[in-house]
């Protein structure tokens, strides 16, 4: 199946018009900037640096917090509030993969163990500072395509708030040090797994971007790489079953990005970026990918069922939240326009949580 066609073939050539007033935001009202990969992904880690464009301002949120200003300028960069989401599918994980291996269920009052074990939160610890260096990093690389979007013109590196330099030794510190974590305190295989994240973000991924429509199909690798971290560090390896978690987060990034895309797609194209819905201004082409994509994440979905990591439980969540995430891409594809495409957007960011919420309950129910 082709996910995506060559830049120069089946793009639409319609003139695209604003979308986003300077100071309005794309997904509601009251955020200053669009703050968060993630993919949507991106993968800072599997975060993708586009998906800072789906909360609100991470500044805003660090000046309640009172933090100095050259910190909170560090902690935008580190993208801390976005980092989270990749080590929940890093927990995720790690629970499935104890689970599997029989080392983790309900007890018989039907309360969880308290001691998931302490490589749980050397993994953490690695991924976070992994992550956080990966994010300042691409940050460094695409500091002139972010002066050129208006959602991206206020980060520290495109202000001159964070020298580049300053954030290219920050950057690397981080990552040595969350693969040293990794390297040390994990089974090899996690850290290779983390290693290969950092590569094909921001070795492959990121100069794509402006390059290939191919690279949300890189990206999605990289972004569906962390449960198989969390995976391998419990049990030591990448058991079969750990693929149906890395099928559902690969999959999820389409939908998920693309209406991200879409939303942005004015900025997308004065940085460059070759996104396959930045030219489309009918939304269109947008909605039949988003229908087509859905339809076939749904059925991928089942598979922990196939696998026996999931059960009844699981398959009843994964039908219900599926239809409800088509539902939305189709009512997009009916009438393509700002609104639904948020709608699509909040829909991917409330299914794949609570999707693997759900999995990883119901996988420690089978361990018993």
């Amino acid at each position: 199946m082709r996910l995506f066609h060559p830049p120069s073939a089946s793009w639409p050539t319609e003139t695209i018009v604003p979308l986003v007033p300077p100071g309005e935001s794309a997904i509601g009202d009251g955020a200053e900037t669009m703050a968060l990969p993630l993919t949507a992904v991106d993968t800072a880690v599997g975060y993708r640096a586009e998906d800072d464009d789906i909360t609100r301002s991470t500044r805003a949120d660090l000046r309640l917090w009172r933090l100095p200003g050259w910190l909170a300028d560090w902690a935008e960069l580190c993208k801390f509030r976005l980092t989270s989401l990749v080590l929940y599918t890093v927990v995720i994980g790690y629970v499935c993969g104890l689970a599997w291996q029989g080392n983790l269920s309900w007890n018989g009052e039907n309360k969880p163990p308290v001691d998931l074990g302490s490589g749980l939160w050397w993994t953490l610890l690695g991924t976070a500072l992994l992550a956080a260096g990966a994010s300042v990093l691409n940050q460094y690389l695409e500091r002139d395509l972010d002066a050129r979007m208006v959602r991206t013109q206020r980060r520290p590196l495109p202000t001159g708030r964070v020298r580049a330099e300053s954030a290219l030794a920050g950057g690397v510190v981080l990552a040595l040090a969350g693969l040293g974590v990794l390297a040390l305190a994990t089974p090899p295989i996690t850290a290779w797994l983390g290693a290969a994240t950092l590569a094909i973000y921001l070795g492959v991924y990121t100069p794509l971007k402006t390059r290939s429509t191919f690279n949300t199909l890189v990206g999605a690798v990289a972004g569906a790489l962390p449960p198989l971290i969390g995976w391998s560090a419990a049990s030591g390896g990448v058991d079969w079953p750990a693929g149906s978690l890395f099928l559902i987060q690969f999959l999820w990034q389409f939908p998920h990005f693309w209406s991200i895309a879409w939303l942005y797609r004015e900025d997308y194209a004065r940085a460059g970026m070759q996104m396959v819905p930045v030219l489309d201004q009918s939304g269109r082409m947008t909605g039949r990918l988003l229908v087509n994509h859905c339809l076939v994440l749904v059925p991928a979905s089942f598979s922990p069922v196939l696998t026996g990591l999931g059960g009844t439980r699981y398959l009843v969540a994964a039908v219900v939240l599926g239809a409800a995430f088509l539902l939305t891409a189709w009512w997009f594809l009916l009438q393509p326009d700002r609104r639904r495409a948020r709608l699509v957007l909040w829909a991917s960011l409330i299914y794949l949580p609570v999707l693997l919420t759900i999995l990883a309950f119901d996988a420690m129910a089978m361990g018993e």
